[in-house]
């Protein structure tokens, strides 16, 4: 393990918009060449790394609208979305020489293992990325909250959500420009303030077990990289009690 890296293992958390790039819908190659591209050094290194992806790019279910499908039924659609995005970014990945392993929560297994704990740990001891799909097989269950489950079920060092923003505002920065970005938060403060970082679950599974989250831009080159070295990139979310 290189001591660059305070983390010695960790869960990424793909938005599938963040996979979209400038392309606003499926997937970009140059993100996905890029992201493998800046994983390769830091699993080479010993880094331990799982990742949990979204599935926004390929399907954004309609639940809740009068004229919207079931939202059961979306979120299962939505499920199956995750699957292709993971299934991508594995091709990509080994095409740059990354091992991986491809684990859903729903039974897949022409194009999949299952998600077995013990199993994704081992690989991880072996050095492969392990690309976790299909959210928690359940639905009404965000990938955010999949996120906070794998990284805790895992026994992760810290959780990295990447997104198309350089950390957590006080408010949506497009529509308010003058609006004030957090270096640091406290889990509590994100749930009293209402901060839109992850759903309400996922925010308190983390909180609950102790997960460090930090929320930062994927699109500059070189951040995972920084976040992992504890360099101060994007925004840290930590337990209440945690000295600042």
């Amino acid at each position: 393990m290189s001591d660059d890296y305070i983390y010695k293992r960790v869960l990424l958390k793909l938005s599938g918009e963040a996979l979209a790039g400038s392309m606003g819908y499926g997937i970009d190659p140059s993100v996905v060449n890029s992201l493998a591209q800046q994983i390769h050094p830091i699993v080479n290194a010993g880094v331990q790394l799982a990742v949990v992806i979204g599935g926004g790019n390929i399907f954004r279910g309609m639940a809740g609208s009068a004229e919207g499908m079931d939202r059961a039924q979306a979120d299962y659609i939505g499920m199956l979305a995750t699957v292709m995005n993971a299934l991508a970014l594995q091709d990509a990945f080994e095409r740059h020489g990354i091992f991986s392993r491809v684990q859903s929560a729903i039974n897949m297994q022409e194009v999949s293992e299952p998600f077995i704990r013990r199993r994704a740990i081992r690989h991880l001891e072996k050095g492969r990325v392990v690309i976790l799909a299909a959210g928690t097989g359940n639905p009404y269950f965000t990938t955010d909250t999949t996120a906070a489950l794998r990284a805790c079920e895992l026994d992760c060092d810290c959780l990295l959500k990447a997104t198309k923003v350089d950390g957590i505002y006080e408010s949506d920065p497009v529509k308010n420009p003058s609006a004030r970005r957090f270096d640091r938060i406290t889990y509590r403060e994100v749930l009293t303030q209402n901060l839109h970082v992850m759903d309400a679950t996922a925010t308190s599974l983390c909180m609950d077990n102790n997960m460090p989250l930090v929320v930062f831009n994927l699109m500059n080159d070189g951040n995972i990289a920084r976040v992992l070295k504890g360099e101060a990139v994007g925004t840290t979310v930590y337990q209440n009690d945690d000295a600042k």
